[in-house]
């Protein structure tokens, strides 16, 4: 199940009291829907902002833990009460035995949601299957799309989406998946097919490839973010515009680093702290800019960081895996920054020395 994204209308709520760190969300009587515009990704109508599940299941890089699948649970229903229906995930989300966890929880949220309301909402599930070496036909693309279904117990994906580009280690299979991409379309186990971590080349490609078999390109997936604005993204994002396809901004904090919790001498726990520990010492400009951008329109740093990609005609999916980060995520919706702030941070972006790493199954 897949839908689309855009910009947002005026709440009729205070959107500065919304946002401001010490407001109290618990106080805040929520309207049943976010009054925003859907927006379109291919065939489907999404909210202008996802959540990501990357942590729900991956204990190795953020902690995750079986007994947080309630509060999980309460964060799905928050989502979708305030009209957020996109949500991110792949087959190979989860560690060891718990691979495939990401899925599974989706998919248990779902009913236990429509069975507490009684109604069916429109969900867009939008999950990456992986190009595993074994993974060498069609056919076996296919079985991991049915593969994903079982796991999430429903009978259509919103959008299938390729994970990585095999290309440049073995083009012969990524002809393969494209064609394992055009059957799960024709078999009509998804709604829209997308990809996530092509560069442009590889990205004008695979449009032409499956126009040509009369399938449209819902999405691109790509780590875009203030850290992450390079050429690439740039290209990538004039070849989404021009051919319609919605591009899907993961990372948009930079893996927690533009929330304005970590410094040099605050480091995070795990295998990120080794990342910051490169990345931030250049970051002064840029997080000096959205910190005082935040301060004065009395939001935080992350939903700034969340409204600049919002604002740029992408569709950020944040992760969440805490009921505090999913109402600050929430805070991000319902405004937008004034073309003076995003130059703002645009030139704070680039007089930062330092950028995120880019993933290393990104293709040119």
């Amino acid at each position: 199940m897949a839908l689309s994204v855009c910009s947002v209308g005026p709440w009729n709520l205070n959107p500065k009291a919304l946002s401001t760190p010490s407001f109290s969300f618990k106080s805040l009587k929520f309207p049943p829907f976010w009054p925003t515009q859907k927006v379109k990704m291919g065939p489907l109508s999404v909210s202008p902002m996802g959540f990501g599940t990357w942590a729900w299941g991956n204990q190795f890089l953020w902690g995750y833990q079986e007994s947080m699948d309630d509060e999980l649970q309460q964060i799905f229903n928050m989502a979708l009460d305030y009209d957020i229906n996109l949500f991110d995930t792949a087959d190979s989300y989860g560690t060891g035995r718990l691979n495939g966890q990401s899925e599974k929880l989706l998919g248990r949220f779902i009913r236990e949601f429509q069975e507490k309301k009684g109604s069916k909402r429109d969900i867009v599930i939008a999950t990456k299957f992986a190009a595993y070496p074994w993974r060498l036909t069609p056919g076996q693309f296919v079985n991991a799309c049915r593969a994903s279904l079982d796991r999430m117990q429903i009978e259509q994906i919103g959008i299938g989406q390729l994970h990585w580009s095999t290309a440049n280690y073995a083009p012969l299979q990524e002809l393969a998946l494209w064609d394992g991409l055009v059957a799960m379309y024709e078999k009509g186990l998804v709604k829209g097919v997308g990809v996530s971590n092509y560069g442009p080349k590889q990205l004008l490609k695979i449009h032409d490839y499956l126009k040509d078999r009369g399938v449209p390109l819902c999405s691109a997936q790509v780590q875009f973010s203030l850290l992450s604005t390079g050429k690439d993204q740039l290209e990538i994002k004039s070849i989404c515009d021009s051919l319609g396809i919605r591009m899907i901004a993961y990372s948009p904090l930079g893996l927690g680093m533009l929330t304005g919790k970590y410094s040099p001498s605050k480091l995070p726990n795990g295998p990120r702290a080794l990342l910051f520990k490169q990345i931030l010492p250049g970051l002064d400009p840029l997080l000096s800019s959205l910190r005082d951008i935040a301060n004065e329109r009395r939001k935080t740093m992350s939903q700034v960081a969340i409204n600049w990609c919002i604002c740029k005609g992408t569709v950020p999916i944040p992760g969440v895996k805490s009921i505090k980060q999913a109402e600050e995520n929430l805070g991000a919706l319902g405004w937008r920054l004034s073309s003076d702030e995003l130059l703002r941070l645009d030139y704070a972006a680039n007089e930062s020395p330092r950028r995120m790493i880019q993933n290393i199954f990104q293709t040119r």
